[in-house]
C-alpha cells in the first residue's frame, strides 16, 4: 500500500509541476511561454527575467517529470523545492502564512511533500527505486 501512496503523490505533484513548467516554457495550458513569464517576472523587478523564466520553467517541467517517474527523486524534489522557495521569497512570504491571504501555506506543503518523498524514496512503482 505504501508504494501506491507514493505513486499517487508523485504523479499528482510531479505532473502538476510539469504542467506549470510547460506553461512557462512552451505557453501550453494557457501559459504565457518564456516571453510572457519573463514579462511577469520583470513586472516584479526580478532580473534577469528571461533567465529566471527559463530556469524556473526547466526546474518545474523537468523536475516534475522526474518526480512523477521516480527518477533521481532527490534531484527532482530539490528542483521543485527550489521553485517553491523562490515563490515564497518573491511573492507569497510577505503575505503571511495562510493561502487565503495569498500566503506561503501551500508552497510549504508542497516542499514538505517532495522532501518527504525524496527522503522516503520513490517507492516500488517507479522507474528507478
Amino acid at each position: 500500500m505504501v508504494a501506491w501512496g507514493l505513486l499517487i503523490i508523485r504523479l499528482v505533484i510531479g505532473l502538476t509541476f510539469a504542467g506549470h513548467g510547460a506553461q512557462k516554457l512552451f505557453g501550453w495550458f494557457g501559459g504565457g511561454g518564456l516571453k510572457g513569464t519573463a514579462g511577469w517576472l520583470a513586472s516584479m523587478n526580478l532580473k534577469p527575467a528571461f533567465l529566471l523564466a527559463l530556469v524556473t520553467g526547466i526546474f518545474e517541467f523537468a523536475g516534475g517529470l522526474l518526480f512523477a517517474a521516480g527518477i533521481w527523486t532527490p534531484l527532482a524534489a530539490m528542483m521543485i523545492a527550489v521553485t517553491m522557495i523562490g515563490a515564497i521569497v518573491t511573492v507569497h512570504g510577505k503575505n503571511g502564512f495562510w493561502a487565503t491571504s495569498n500566503g506561503f501555506e501551500y508552497n510549504l506543503i508542497l516542499i514538505a511533500a517532495v522532501v518527504g518523498v525524496a527522503l522516503t524514496g520513490p517507492g516500488a512503482y517507479s522507474l528507478f527505486q
